[in-house]
């Protein structure tokens, strides 16, 4: 069994953030801008790095939903919106910024996936029953 340590949190999260900026971020230094710079006329290298990227987002994404489930990715989302909208009422952010809001939903969809790809190692570790997957023969 995986141990489950605060740096393998953090490198899930790194790993995540790096995908959700690597496909958008504000800044116009992601792969959405890139191919919209020349769109429809892609590049082979952006094709590649599309498939590339699409390829991570379907393991990641898979990986959180068969995590988390219908019920827990709703209440990810649930909770994280309820956390913008404590943070907002401090005043830490406006929601009449759209730059700010564009990365605290950049943010929230990074820690999202990341709860999704360490849920199986906290839930095993507080359990105590490791998590396997049946397989038919």
């Amino acid at each position: 069994m995986q141990r489950f340590t605060f740096g393998g949190v953090v490198a899930r999260f790194l790993a995540s953030l790096f995908l959700v900026l690597a496909t958008y971020n504000p800044t116009g230094t992601s792969y959405v801008h890139w191919v919209a710079g020349v769109f429809p006329h892609i590049q082979p290298l952006q094709a590649v790095a599309g498939l590339g990227l699409l390829g991570l987002w379907i393991f990641f994404v898979h990986a959180t939903w068969r995590s988390l489930g219908t019920l827990g990715v709703v209440m990810g989302l649930a909770f994280a919106a309820a956390a913008v909208w404590l943070f907002t009422s401090w005043g830490w952010f406006s929601l009449t910024s759209g730059s700010a809001m564009t990365w605290v939903v950049l943010l929230v969809i990074a820690s999202l996936l990341t709860v999704g790809l360490c849920w199986a190692l906290v839930q095993a570790r507080v359990s105590g029953q490791a998590v396997v997957d049946e397989v038919k023969r």
